[in-house]
């Protein structure tokens, strides 16, 4: 079974405002639940070698969570790894945007989790967890993206 979630949604804004919404990782608490506080290091513009440090919670449980951008190319495809040390981590993130005919952007987010330790028994349960909540976590962020000024 794939350690591998991903959805596609459609968003009705430019593919300008989706990209430069998304790469400030900031934005992540507004769509993303679990993620109770995000900063990013250093400030200023995101880049290759920018950081977003990261709490979550998880099955009830805090943790800290390091995501480095390892590849953007403006506006249409960004990519992440996680570098902090948790049980389940995200080996590879990314979205990938293209526009639409009608002047929005259709948007694919994917992570790719892979277990430490006793994160190896895990890694199926959160896999299948995180596949679950796929559709609705791209709800989750046409929604906030839609909503944003």
């Amino acid at each position: 079974m794939s350690n591998q979630f991903e959805v596609v949604v459609d968003i009705d804004r430019p593919i300008e405002d989706v990209f430069d919404y998304l790469a400030d990782g900031r934005h992540d608490p507004e769509f993303s639940p679990r993620v109770l506080r995000m900063e990013k290091s250093p400030d200023g513009d995101t880049h290759v070698g920018t950081v977003f440090h990261s709490t979550v919670k998880d099955a009830g449980m805090r943790s800290q969570r390091d995501f480095e951008i390892s590849e953007l190319t403006a506006p249409t495809r960004l990519r992440w790894h996680e570098v902090s040390h948790n049980s389940i981590t995200a080996k590879e993130g990314g979205y990938d945007l293209e526009p639409t005919a009608d002047g929005g952007t259709r948007l694919r987010l994917f992570n790719v989790l892979e277990g430490h330790g006793v994160g190896k028994l895990l890694l199926p349960l959160a896999a299948g967890a995180s596949r679950k909540d796929a559709p609705a976590f791209g709800r989750r962020i046409k929604e906030a993206v839609e909503a944003s000024t």
